[in-house]
């Protein structure tokens, strides 16, 4: 067993963690000169900090962990993770809000989708199949747990091969978000 810091999402016992840093974002966003006005003085911020722990490997084991996503926008687009699938697609996984606020936008192999909202002490879950990426709606970090098969693995190549998801989520102004079609979406280039 292991304590997590809410606060912090500092996972005692983790035995992996990984950086993605505000440079290693590019093209990620819609607005892409917006990224690159932004990056002069963002290029080696952290966005976000995973840390996990894994027991093992092996089919039946869990790994669980902490996401910290830092506040922020590039253009009208919110701060996001890169997003994936799991390798073995029938995986699910949870997440669970612990600070701050955001939302889990996911996205069926039939092109449904489903925005989340999670929030501290809020539980999402994301059915097998279903590619899915988080993102800090509010204006403190956000911090969440997730939870899923230790043998899943995951696809970030899915996304990246169709321009990103079906849909984007931006703000509304002062307190709002919405969600938007992405017009880059399957683009062949």
């Amino acid at each position: 067993s292991g304590q997590i810091n809410p606060e912090s999402g500092k996972v005692e016992n983790s035995n992996g963690s990984y950086q993605k840093r505000f440079r290693d974002l590019e093209g990620l966003y819609e607005d892409a000169d917006a990224f690159q006005q932004m990056l002069p003085e963002w290029s080696d911020q952290v966005v976000y900090e995973v840390q996990d722990h894994r027991a093992s490997e092996q089919p039946g084991d869990l790994i669980y962990g902490t996401t910290v996503m830092k506040p922020g926008c590039v253009g009208l687009e919110f701060f996001m993770t890169r997003g994936h699938q799991h390798q073995k697609a029938e995986c699910a996984e949870t997440y669970f809000g612990l600070t701050g606020e955001g939302v889990l936008l996911m996205e069926s192999p039939e092109g449904d989708i489903e925005v989340k909202e999670i929030k501290e002490e809020i539980m999402v879950y994301v059915p097998p199949y279903w590619i899915h990426r988080s993102v800090n709606t509010g204006k403190n970090p956000f911090i969440f747990l997730f939870n899923y098969p230790a043998d899943s693995g995951q696809d970030y190549g899915i996304i990246e091969r169709n321009k990103g998801m079906r849909k984007r989520i931006i703000s509304e102004g002062k307190e709002g978000w919405t969600m938007i079609v992405n017009e880059q979406y399957g683009e062949v280039e």
